[in-house]
């Protein structure tokens, strides 16, 4: 069970770092990970919206890979520590296969954006989802 949250926590560090580094190295970045033109040109204008957003989800994702690292009791046990590992894998998986849906609210973001980060989000939901129902699993076998 700790390895499945062990290793969705350090696929969220890791996206959270990607998109921090989106912020501090700017538009190249946001170009090379697939963020789409438009989040490039304006960071590159200087205007605040691209970074608040990054910040937004590099922040989510080290909320979650905290609560990975909580579950497999490397850290500190955090609130709702259950709900919140079912919310975060329903959301990584919703993501994952929402994807055609989500396209054309998004033009600028590329096919293999789009199909590369779906695929990311699938195994991290799926680690998640997978240590949960094995943590919940257990803990009925032992009440």
């Amino acid at each position: 069970m700790k390895k499945y949250f062990i290793f969705g926590a350090v696929c969220c560090f890791i996206a959270a770092l990607l998109h921090i580094g989106c912020i501090i190295f700017g538009p190249d970045w946001y170009r090379f990970l697939g963020a789409g033109e438009q989040m490039a040109s304006m960071a590159e204008a200087g205007h605040i919206e691209p970074t608040i957003v990054t910040s937004i989800i590099a922040l989510v994702l080290m909320v979650w890979g905290l609560y990975g690292l909580s579950a497999a009791g490397i850290v500190f046990r955090l609130p709702l520590q259950k709900l919140a590992l079912g919310l975060i894998s329903g959301v990584l998986i919703f993501r994952a296969l929402a994807f055609p849906v989500l396209m054309p609210s998004f033009p600028e973001n590329s096919l293999s954006f789009w199909i590369i980060s779906s695929l990311i989000c699938l195994v991290m939901g799926a680690s998640f989802a997978i240590g949960t129902w094995t943590l919940i699993k257990s803990e009925h076998k032992t009440s």
